[in-house]
């Protein structure tokens, strides 16, 4: 066994060059479906080179929680293992370790971001020591059917590691109510300061979560969706954090205020600020140091709230895959860009997109200029949009992602923002106008 996991590093190590080389492919799947076939037990043989490995999952959220916290652990100078591309089903985690892995060296961390349905078919032949789960909100209906089926994923994945430590979100009662591990640690925002003009507003897309004994959750706060402070007249309630913020949020960046410390986050948008949080509880658990500092210099991954720049023009792209998440992107939405909504219906993304229906594009019907939409669906997203009360005018419809890449560049005006889903996202990745940045 031992000698089919050296070969099939050296198949992935292989393979990775030649992908590099020809840019036929992204290269974040396909590795690892061959090389589980030549070693099923591929992650077993893995888990001796790591010291220290983290898990990211919920529904929004993980790549760029992932991300930060992969960040801050290389700055303090540690080697590490992530998959920093975001696939995150068994090949892709296979495929960023098989990639990445050296057999003569051992590593101080590895941070996975683990798909929700996929934790537990990884927890098999991984090791883990920390957890971290972002939120928990419907996605994806044809691949995870209700909440209920997606948190009992995670929960199975947990039951599977009685030692593993839990880093968990405690404004989302769904999230803070995983049972069992090692050791809780909570983290949750105390407040929220809006800055630059930003007003407040509260989703009517939203979760319902009854307490335990059945009642409905009574909320003292509520930032959006399910997330917030809340309690039970049976006495249940929001657990007690260890990691607590106050939030001010910007409009390029926001600023979290945490046991009493300040951290400069270069992300905007609320849902960012608790990505962030996540991160920084889960290294302030490892005695990571320089947080602060090295917060400063982060760079998203590529969609999400990623800046690049396509014929000069600042371009703002974040992906949006379900109701939730998409609506705490639209309020971030700057009304005078020029905007380009791309929606494919494909496995990755989800067959089932009644979730436009959900997200409230009302958000944006103020909207100055004209809006694109393109992609598998942009039929569908037009009609979405004449629902929610953009002019007819306004919309129009290019299907194909190229042209209506190009067209939306040579529109007048200095920002550009495009909204795609996930495969929308990877054609975006491979179009040579947008992969300059300044």
């Amino acid at each position: 066994m031992r000698g089919k996991f050296f070969l099939s590093l050296i198949f992935a190590k292989t393979v990775s060059e030649i992908l590099k080389i020809t840019k036929l492919s992204a290269g974040t799947s396909i590795i690892g479906k061959i090389v589980l076939k030549l070693c099923p037990e591929f992650l077993s043989h893995a888990n001796k080179y790591i010291n220290t490995k983290i898990n990211v999952t919920g529904t929004n959220g993980k790549t760029t929680t992932s991300g930060l916290i992969s960040h801050l652990i290389k700055e303090n100078n540690n080697s590490i293992i992530n998959n920093a591309m975001g696939a995150n089903m068994i090949q892709g985690v296979v495929n960023a370790i098989s990639v990445n892995l050296n057999p003569f060296k051992k590593y101080d961390y590895s941070v996975i971001e683990a798909d929700e349905a996929f934790l537990e078919v990884i927890y098999k032949t991984y090791d883990a020591d920390y957890l971290l789960v972002t939120n928990l909100f419907r996605d994806q209906l044809d691949r995870y059917g209700e909440l209920a089926t997606t948190k009992k994923f995670i929960q199975n994945g947990i039951d599977m590691k009685p030692d593993l430590k839990l880093v968990l979100n405690a404004d989302d009662p769904l999230v803070s109510s995983f049972t069992g591990g090692k050791e809780k640690i909570f983290y949750g925002v105390e407040d929220v300061i809006y800055e630059d003009g930003i007003e407040p507003s509260v989703s009517k897309t939203e979760e319902a979560f009854n307490c335990p004994c059945g009642k409905a959750l009574i909320y003292d706060k509520k930032f959006y969706a399910q997330q917030g402070h809340y309690h039970c007249e049976c006495g249940y309630r929001r657990p007690e954090t260890k990691y607590k913020a106050t939030v001010t949020l910007y409009k390029t960046h926001s600023v979290l205020n945490v046991n009493g410390e300040d951290f400069y986050v270069p992300l905007v948008g609320l849902f960012n600020a608790y990505n962030a949080l996540g991160a920084i509880a889960l290294c302030k658990e490892l005695g990571i140091s320089d947080i602060e500092k090295n917060l400063r210099t982060f760079r998203v991954a590529f969609g999400r709230s990623e800046v690049k720049y396509l014929n000069g023009k600042r371009t703002l792209i974040q992906l949006i895959k379900n109701p939730i998440g998409a609506n705490e992107v639209l309020k971030t939405v700057d009304l005078d860009s020029n905007l380009l909504i791309i929606i494919n219906d494909n496995y990755a993304d989800g067959r089932d997109v009644s979730w436009l229906w959900d997200a409230e594009f009302e958000a944006i019907n103020k909207i100055n200029k004209e809006v694109v939409v393109s992609g598998v669906r942009a039929n569908d997203m037009a009609l979405r949009l004449k629902y929610a009360g953009v002019p007819i005018d306004k919309i129009k419809v290019i299907s194909d992602i190229d042209q209506a890449v190009q067209y939306i560049g040579a529109k007048s005006g200095e920002e550009i923002t495009i909204l795609p889903t996930y495969t929308a996202l990877l054609k975006l990745n491979k179009i040579q106008a947008l992969k300059m940045t300044k």
